[in-house]
């Protein structure tokens, strides 16, 4: 990938986490990245195709985190509970990768496209499905049935979401740390099933 094309779906990333999608014209992008519009315009078709390009590293460099921190511990419950800590450290701004914390990305842009560009929604909701599945794959260490399995990758993805949105709305960072002890005592639970 070019240098200049990397600029623009980096300076385009941040300006939309910070202030939204429909907030930034692509003029904003164009005088913070200092690159030309012709130039733009030679890599993306449409300001929609830079938008794509912008929710796709956004997926790269927050499933990459993901994943690492999945990977830092023994697969199964450390894993998973390393990942609320990681969550925690996330909320206050303390993950280089991921940036300032300014909620979740994938559900702002999916809350301003859903019905308008199906190809921005379906970006953002792959996103979700892809963490499920890594989710799934240490939560299959706990449960012995897959449908114990399913239901408990389900709280946990519901937990971390009510997590991300009760950091950013209501500023309480530490939700994810406080989340730990229920995570515990449900795998206690479905490990005794």
């Amino acid at each position: 990938m070019s240098l200049k094309k990397n600029e623009l779906i980096d300076t385009a990333l941040q300006l939309f986490y910070q202030f939204g999608i429909h907030a930034v014209g692509i003029n904003e992008i164009l005088t913070e990245s200092g690159i030309a519009k012709k130039t733009l315009y030679n890599h993306f078709k449409s300001k929609d195709d830079l938008i794509i390009a912008a929710i796709m590293k956004r997926d790269n460099n927050f499933t990459t985190w993901f994943k690492n921190k999945l990977a830092e511990a023994p697969a199964g419950e450390i894993a998973l509970l390393n990942v609320f800590h990681g969550l925690d450290h996330w909320f206050k701004s303390e993950v280089i990768p991921l940036g300032e914390f300014r909620g979740c990305f994938f559900l702002n842009a999916s809350a301003e496209y859903k019905g308008i560009n199906a190809d921005i929604y379906e970006q953002c909701k792959n996103h979700k499905l892809q963490i499920r599945a890594l989710i799934y794959e240490h939560v299959k260490v706990i449960c012995s049935s897959s449908l114990d399995a399913n239901e408990l990758t389900n709280t946990l993805c519901i937990l971390k979401e009510g997590c991300i949105s009760t950091a950013f709305v209501q500023h309480d960072l530490n939700s994810a740390k406080t989340m730990i002890p229920v995570i515990t005592n449900l795998f206690e639970q479905y490990r005794d099933q």
